[in-house]
């Protein structure tokens, strides 16, 4: 998540520059071509590339919006799993007698953040990040999941009987909360919970099941691909057809004007035609990074600095004191 007040337009301009280049020198060959051949071809009319200009627009804004409510669903399970978590703090320490319990289970809890963390930032086939331009980007800040291994993370929660469990299983997190389920049942049966405590902190768990299976809903279910293609090819096709058109439109004011005003006028089309297909593709691009908000792109939802804010909160509700600060990011992007 990008933390600062906007983007610079350096930035945006950087990351987004190839299709500009391509453009430019696409747009300046059509037009040469163009002088070459005389003023009659080549040209589209422009009426067309209107139209598909048009098309395009309406479907970069449904893309938009797509990806966009993709972001926002992860955004909106992560503050689910906020609240649920300080929930599960407050239960363990208030329902429990004994304080080691409760610790337990509350780092048990920790485990599962990071055990669901881990997993979201895995790489998809589909996923934008390894894209030139997005790694590029990516030297800019790091991620902390491929910082440090899963396994020395998981170290810090649980035993080594949990963590060797844990690690074995294709469903990292799933298996966090079904020992957090068998170690409510032990409880439980030992006498150390309450009936009443017990189907409370059940349904908790339940809840942390749910929200678990709509973060792995958003990051295992992409932008539908038969929407991606389409996407792609009718951008591919306006901006090879694009210069045609704004000749077709631009030419004939040559005509009646002398060199060498004439000639300018013709070369005009080149720098047009790559603006506005540098604000189609970067519209494009912009929507693709959008699209997967938790691969550990540059405009994530902040899984790692919410799981760590978490963890201090969370152990401060156990009373600890010795709690290491967060820490700071150095740039403005945020994971």
């Amino acid at each position: 998540m990008y933390a600062g007040k906007s983007y610079k337009l350096t930035e945006f301009v950087l990351w987004t520059r190839r299709p500009l280049y391509l453009a430019t020198a696409y747009g300046i060959a059509v037009v040469a071509l163009h002088r070459w051949t005389g003023a009659g071809w080549p040209a589209v009319p422009w009426g067309v590339v209107l139209m598909l200009g048009i098309t395009l627009a309406v479907i970069a804004g449904c893309k938009g919006a797509r990806t966009s409510g993709r972001a926002s669903e992860a955004q909106r399970v992560w503050a689910s799993i906020v609240g649920t978590s300080r929930a599960w703090a407050t239960m363990s320490r208030d329902f429990l007698d004994d304080a080691d319990d409760a610790r337990r289970l509350v780092y048990r809890h920790l485990a599962w953040l990071t055990a669901l963390r881990y997993q979201l930032r895995d790489s998809r086939e589909w996923e934008t990040l390894k894209k030139e331009p997005n790694a590029e980007y990516r030297k800019k800040y790091d991620v902390p999941e491929k910082e440090s291994a899963l396994e020395a993370e998981m170290g810090k929660y649980v035993g080594p009987e949990d963590k060797g469990r844990i690690l074995v299983s294709q469903g990292k997190a799933g298996q966090v909360l079904a020992l957090q389920s068998e170690a409510l049942r032990a409880m439980r049966a030992a006498g150390r919970l309450r009936p009443e405590a017990f189907v409370e902190m059940q349904r908790v768990l339940r809840r942390l099941q749910d929200q678990q299976a709509q973060s792995e809903q958003v990051k295992d279910y992409p932008y539908p691909r038969q929407y991606a293609i389409v996407d792609a090819l009718f951008l591919r096709v306006f901006c090879l057809l694009l210069p045609f058109g704004l000749l077709d439109g631009i030419a004939p004011l040559a005509a009646v004007v002398d060199e060498p005003l004439a000639g300018a006028i013709v070369w005009c089309v080149a720098p047009l035609s790559a603006l506005v297909a540098w604000m189609y593709a970067a519209l494009d691009q912009v929507g693709e990074s959008t699209s997967n908000p938790f691969e550990g792109g540059a405009n994530d939802v902040p899984i790692s600095r919410i799981c760590a804010s978490l963890e201090i909160e969370l152990r401060q509700v156990l009373g600890e004191r010795d709690v290491p600060a967060g820490r700071t990011p150095a740039g403005p992007i945020v994971l």
